[in-house]
């Protein structure tokens, strides 16, 4: 009996358990190690948990610090610091003393506590991620700008934002994120700030933009980074000679009446751009490249957008053509490859914009993302994170590579905006049956009979509403279609697996924000279609970025997984201050505790963490 009980420990307890009395539940028992290793083993935070404290750096334990001098155990520690070890933050003792926390706890709150941990979603709290202090501070700092003149902007920039961006429209005024966001970036003195203005830092800065979906997050880094290549333009010597010689050259040619092949010398950017922009999609990088050619037109830069919907040939026209090249939009796998062969390309960037951080920085991207950075660094001046949601993973990997990064967040921050309402449909119920794919054709139809009902129509026209349909996998996307279709429904479907050309002809009619109309059908027939409602089933694929301005209605077909996923989702419809709303089916088989959460922290107006 005794060496089966020395077999069953570790060598570092045989020597306790010989000097004790054989018990046989000691027989049972694990290693005594092994008992203080799972006690000190601690669960790692979900990737998917959102960030409660983004507006600033968390406090760091000291695993997650970086070794310091100042830390090194022994009996010599506190000799020859320069620094008194006094932390001014900590309260003395017997202010400690009188705070709430310390208190005794009632007997109840060890039970409400429990039932609080035991939650469907721990990232489902009540708002703690802004104080209510620093939501105000904000609010008096965006009141201070009401149009886009009060920017240190150049005037070919106002003029393309003007004439280009928002054209055709009357009273052009910044959002919330871009009043916060863009003198940030551009050093500027806010209205009424006492001192000079803010000088440029030669020194590398970084920024986190946390704000929600739909606020004018692209314009808002898009502009500072415009405005500080076009000012590095005119002070870079080598680009003015260039510009020189192509003008002498051009005066030689028309005075000769040449007519051979005009000046063709390389310019100094080619394959050398300024401004790097990084995206998770190429749907994305479409759209952030409409609006960079777009103040293109006005402001004389060359973008170029590189994805994997181009032939290699046209991106190697692209890169290295011979008028030069200042702002590249593209897929971090993408421009890595390109950069394995030719390292040279990100040799003068200045500035690096990382859209949608959090998916940049995930597991399938974070290498990729990473070596991008790397490879940036030594030019670099300007590092700026953009993104919608902040994980905690994300929030404490940017606290511990970039300890002095600028965070710009917005009070509505991991918010769904009060003006997108959620409804619930339980499947379960009559008439449905627990059927999905049937109550999805009814919420459709129920959309395109309420629009019907309150539209001034024009002769043989009708107004056509739009609508995305989520769900989780992608083999469901062609079938959920497919029914729609049976039905009369105008859908398509758009997954990972769809043809790139076919992307982009796709989201076009959900993208634009001109109205669609059709013709009324003057002949009647025994099925009627559904002919004011376009239907798009899609994955997570179409979730991040995309601009949808004319959605205004989007179903939720399957419940999300996360609290991340559910605002993202729901951020397609009510953008730009438009309202919206969001219908999700339950059914048996679904978190119905998960989709009351979310809708209770919507009517409240809270975060979802």
């Amino acid at each position: 009996m005794r060496r089966a009980a020395a077999s069953s420990v570790c060598l570092g307890c045989t020597r306790t358990i010989s000097s004790r009395p054989l018990i046989q539940s000691s027989i049972q028992q694990p290693c005594l190690s092994q008992r203080f290793l799972s006690q000190r083993a601690k669960p790692r935070p979900s990737r998917m948990v959102l960030a409660e404290q983004v507006h600033r750096a968390p406090r760091l334990s000291r695993d997650d610090r970086r070794p310091s001098r100042d830390r090194v155990a022994g009996p010599f520690t506190g000799m020859n610091r320069r620094v008194a070890n006094i932390d001014p933050s900590r309260s003395p003792p017997r202010a400690r003393s009188a705070q709430p926390s310390d208190r005794k706890s009632a007997p109840g709150d060890d039970r409400r506590r429990s039932q609080d941990d035991r939650k469907a979603l721990k990232m489902q709290r009540a708002l703690t991620s802004v104080s209510y202090n620093k939501r105000m501070s904000v609010k008096e700092r965006l009141q201070r700008y009401e149009s886009f003149d009060q920017f240190d902007l150049s005037s070919a920039l106002k003029t393309a934002v003007a004439d280009e961006v928002f054209a055709g429209m009357v009273d052009i005024r910044p959002t919330p994120v871009q009043r916060l966001v863009i003198p940030a970036l551009l050093g500027q003195r806010e209205p009424g700030e006492p001192g000079e203005q803010k000088s440029q830092s030669k020194e590398q800065s970084s920024f986190l933009l946390a704000a929600e979906t739909g606020s004018g997050k692209t314009l808002a880094y898009l502009l500072p980074a415009i405005d500080a290549l076009k000012i590095a333009e005119a002070e870079d010597t080598e680009i003015q000679a260039y510009k020189e010689r192509a003008e002498i050259e051009k005066q030689r040619q028309m005075a000769s009446d040449f007519k051979g092949k005009p000046f063709e010398e390389p310019h100094p950017t080619m394959a050398r751009p300024k401004v790097v922009i990084l995206v998770p999609t190429a749907e994305l990088a479409h759209q952030v490249g409409l609006v960079a050619k777009k103040l293109s037109h006005a402001v004389k830069f060359k973008t170029e957008v590189l994805s994997s919907n181009l032939k290699p040939q046209q991106i190697q026209r692209n890169l290295y053509g011979p008028k030069g090249l200042d702002v590249v939009i593209s897929t971090p796998h993408l421009l890595a490859s390109i950069a394995e062969s030719d390292p040279n390309i990100l040799s003068r960037v200045s500035h690096l914009i990382i859209d949608e951080a959090d998916s940049l920085f995930d597991r399938s991207f974070s290498s990729v993302t990473s070596s991008i950075v790397e490879r940036s660094s030594p030019s670099m001046k300007q590092l700026v994170c953009c993104s919608a949601t902040i994980p905690r993973k994300l929030n404490n990997y940017l606290a511990t590579n970039y300890p002095k990064m600028v965070r710009l967040t917005t009070p509505n921050l991991h918010a769904i905006p009060r003006r997108v309402q959620l409804g619930v449909i339980d499947v379960s119920k009559e008439p449905y049956r627990n059927n999905k794919d049937l109550a999805c054709a009814d919420v459709i139809y129920t959309i395109g009979r309420e629009a019907s009902q309150h539209e001034n129509l024009q002769k043989d026209e009708i107004d056509v509403r739009r609508v995305m349909v989520f769900v989780n996998e992608r083999e469901k996307t062609d079938e959920v279609a497919k029914y729609l279709r049976s039905k009369g429904i105008d859908a398509e479907a758009l997954h990972r697996d769809t043809p790139e050309k076919r992307h982009g002809e796709v989201l076009e009619t959900f993208t634009t924000s001109e109205p669609l109309r059709t013709i009324v059908s003057p002949s009647p027939s025994r099925h009627r279609a559904l002919t004011n409602v376009k239907a798009l089933v899609v994955t997570d694929l179409a979730s991040r970025g995309i601009d949808t301005l004319a959605v205004r209605h989007v179903i939720l077909y399957d419940v999300p997984h996360t609290t991340i996923d559910f605002i993202h989702r729901l951020g397609r419809a009510g953008r730009m201050g438009r309202r919206g709303r969001g219908i999700v089916l339950v059914g048996n088989d679904d978190r119905r505790d998960v989709v009351a959460e979310v809708k209770n922290s919507m009517f409240m107006g809270q975060a979802l963490i």
